[in-house]
């Protein structure tokens, strides 16, 4: 059973924003540009989820764990972000159910964050894109702090921001990443079936409730 919380902090990248699309298009663009074959967006959505560096590093070598050379890190990486600065909205969309599920939160009077890993330079113009920006009281992206989840820092420093417990918080995520950051913060965890979790069940991470869409938010709370 979920408590019912005062704040809800939401991922963005397979929770609110299917992200893929462009990410893999600066991929193998970036693959391509360094004579790399490209990896199409199937295998690249295996990888995501870590931050963009942590994704170029999968791709360079090709899977999940690992390290590529690090001059060809250094090659690769500027390409990607030049690429991806471009291309940050132009093919992603939120999922099914997102714009109601959050209005539904909004109008319901709970606080609303965003904690994400990805840079903030990408996560703004991103949820201004995509019109939901302007319902988050809070945004923390992965370089707004020293540490990013699953550290437990970028909760904690949300619930402190908007005068919330830690008791009366709920995450809302779709990769263990995301579960290990609640639990080490002692906040509530519900995750999305749908998101990017390198292939794994999110199931087995053991979140509190695992729902299919953010519709399902006004059930459980």
């Amino acid at each position: 059973m979920i408590r019912k919380p005062k704040m809800v902090l939401i991922d963005v990248d397979g929770t609110l924003v299917d992200s893929v699309p462009d990410l893999a298009f600066c991929v193998d663009e970036m693959l391509k540009a360094i004579d790399m074959p490209p990896h199409g967006e199937a295998e690249v959505r295996h990888w995501v989820g870590n931050g963009v560096e942590r994704l170029v590093r999968r791709a360079l070598i090709g899977q999940l764990d690992g390290e590529p050379d690090d001059e060809l890190f250094n090659k690769a990486y500027p390409i990607f972000m030049e690429l991806y600065k471009e291309n940050t909205s132009k093919r992603s969309c939120l999922y099914p159910g997102v714009k109601e599920g959050v209005e539904y939160l909004k109008e319901s009077g709970y606080r609303l964050g965003c904690v994400t890993n990805k840079a903030a330079e990408f996560t703004h113009p991103l949820l201004k894109d995509l019109g939901l920006f302007d319902y988050f009281e809070s945004i923390v992206s992965g370089d707004t702090l020293d540490k990013k989840k699953p550290d437990p820092l970028p909760l904690l420093y949300s619930a402190e921001k908007l005068g919330v417990s830690a008791e009366e918080s709920l995450m809302l995520g779709d990769s263990i990443s995301d579960v290990k950051a609640a639990r080490a913060a002692g906040f509530q965890i519900i995750c999305m079936s749908y998101g990017y979790n390198h292939g794994v069940d999110i199931h087995e991470s053991h979140p509190d409730v695992v729902i299919d869409s953010m519709l399902e938010l006004k059930q459980l709370l």
